[in-house]
């Protein structure tokens, strides 16, 4: 499978009744959802980490969260479009502003390097970050994790350094083509995050490039069986159920806001904000179980 046809080898046909309900109207009010969240936990952050094969759109995607929130473009995590490595180096926490610029909405992005099978991250270091024993700024090694010796070594994490939603970012042209090594990176991240009870995300990225029924018209994506073929299809491979992977498309060569995209990025995030706190509320009421 590839390119733009179905698993039979004819063009995508649009079905008649979208598989998956989306209220393509919701665009402010789901805005504002978001930007009404407040943690139960006074001084809570939910701390989303992103992962995902070189050029998935992990820099895109914080990038176009930035920009609906903000009401205009807006670049703050660099994306490449030219290298064949990985272009993110460090391990980068992204916060978004409120209106007033001193404060910030209380949930954040960290990036970082691709699973590449040859000089990409390693799956220690996710796990590491996950955890919370990575601290910013560390530059990661495909050769060698991050040491306990290192100054970038976070030996005492708090709560707020520790993941709380895990995100696999991954191309919709690319679920057919990935290495096995690269799968398997994958695989191995998602049951260290499943022994800590980290919900996972799947955002499928570049769904516009697969086919030209949704680059002309974004509603289409639910009416689109390929699309659908391509989701049950990492479905199976990696283990993540349906309702957790969301088909999206990144901002990219736009130079203004579409309703149409700002909701299908929304509606994922939404949901990651809702697994999040879902996370840290039953962590929460586990610790108090055990306290008494």
């Amino acid at each position: 499978m590839g390119g733009r046809q179905s698993k039979s080898g004819a063009p995508p046909a649009l079905l008649s009744k979208p598989w998956r309900e989306m209220n393509w109207g919701d665009t402010q009010s789901t805005l504002q959802y978001l930007k009404n969240y407040k943690p139960l936990n006074e001084g809570q952050q939910l701390r989303i980490l992103l992962h995902g094969p070189d050029g998935a759109g992990k820099s895109s995607f914080i990038n176009s969260v930035q920009s609906i929130f903000r009401g205009r473009m807006y670049v703050q995590a660099l994306a490449d479009n030219t290298s064949g490595s990985s272009f993110t180096k460090m391990y980068t926490t992204y916060k978004i502003p409120k209106n007033n610029s001193h404060s910030f909405f209380p949930f954040v992005f960290n990036d970082i390097m691709g699973l590449e099978p040859k000089n990409g991250v390693l799956v220690d270091d996710v796990k590491l970050a996950m955890r919370g024993h990575m601290k910013e700024g560390y530059r990661f090694n495909p050769e060698s994790k991050l040491s306990e010796y290192d100054k970038f070594y976070n030996d005492t994490p708090a709560d707020n350094d520790k993941v709380h939603v895990l995100v696999c970012v991954i191309p919709a042209d690319a679920i057919s083509r990935m290495a096995e090594e690269t799968v398997q990176k994958i695989r191995d991240i998602r049951k260290e995050a499943s022994d800590l009870r980290i919900p996972q995300v799947v955002i499928i990225t570049k769904i516009d490039d697969i086919c030209h029924e949704i680059s002309e018209d974004l509603k289409n994506v639910y009416k689109v069986q390929y699309v659908r073929e391509k989701m049950e299809q990492f479905s199976v491979d990696v283990g993540i159920p349906m309702n957790c992977i969301f088909p999206v498309k990144n901002y990219k060569s736009e130079i203004s806001l579409n309703n149409d995209t700002d909701i299908l990025l929304l509606c994922a995030l939404k949901n990651i904000i809702n697994f999040g706190e879902d996370y840290v509320n039953f962590r929460k009421s586990q610790s108090e179980f055990r306290q008494k």
